[in-house]
């Protein structure tokens, strides 16, 4: 494997500790500039975000690649949801499917919310992490219309407060959003929004699961493995 860093006067660690600050934290590009500037570290804002787009998605298919070789993925119940994001004053929707346990399995942005983007974003989940037992959605009419051509239709369940938990998996991102200040433009919200749900899952310890000290050892774990992306 080449080094991804060979052509880059920073060292490794100075650019993995940017690109985690402003893809894990709500914090403009000027504000990881000042925060890194405070560490004796002096990079222009425009370098932030040079970093991330070259280097986030790699960071991103290696913690993909990562956690499902480490973890078998549970198909047993996967809760869908799409959320409107506005980009040059035009509505798109993104959808994101979480397991029973809050992962962010898949996230795929559109311009439509009708059939057959329902069925595109089925499509790539189920290619990736194969069909789920059941799955969770609210009630518009295009993902009965999906899974009547995947033809499972009868996986389907509905019910108020039943999908919460890809209600909540909207937060982090929507607090991502307000420091970008918008999207301009389709490809740029799916590159991030995949980026940001690969660190998400990552660094999501479960803090109100665990005792004080199984979490900072989690954190520190899940630190050390960051430090080792793309070494």
């Amino acid at each position: 494997m080449r080094n991804p860093f060979r052509y880059f006067n920073s060292s490794p660690e100075i650019i993995r500790l940017t690109v985690m600050m402003y893809i894990r934290y709500p914090l403009s590009l000027r504000q990881v500039e000042d925060m890194l500037f405070e560490r004796g570290i002096d990079i222009c804002h425009e370098t932030v975000r040079f970093w991330w787009n070259r280097f986030g998605p790699m960071f991103a298919a290696e913690i993909r690649k990562r956690r499902v070789h480490n973890r078998s993925y549970s198909n047993w119940r996967w809760h869908l949801d799409e959320v409107f994001v506005r980009i040059n004053g035009e509505t798109h929707y993104l959808w994101r499917a979480v397991d029973h346990e809050g992962e962010v399995l898949e996230v795929f942005a559109t311009k439509r919310r009708n059939r057959a983007a329902a069925l595109a974003f089925l499509k790539r989940a189920m290619k990736r992490y194969g069909r789920p037992k059941m799955i969770v959605t609210d009630r518009p009419k295009s993902y009965r219309a999906a899974m009547n051509v995947i033809g499972n239709a009868a996986d389907q369940e509905c019910g108020r407060w039943l999908n919460n938990r890809a209600e909540n998996s909207h937060q982090p991102f929507r607090r991502r959003e307000g420091a970008m200040s918008k999207f301009r433009d389709v490809k740029t919200l799916q590159k991030f929004a995949a980026v940001h749900a690969s660190t998400f899952n990552h660094f999501n310890l479960d803090r109100h699961l665990n005792s004080r000290s199984v979490f900072k050892q989690n954190r520190s774990a899940a630190l050390a493995e960051w430090r080792q992306l793309a070494a």
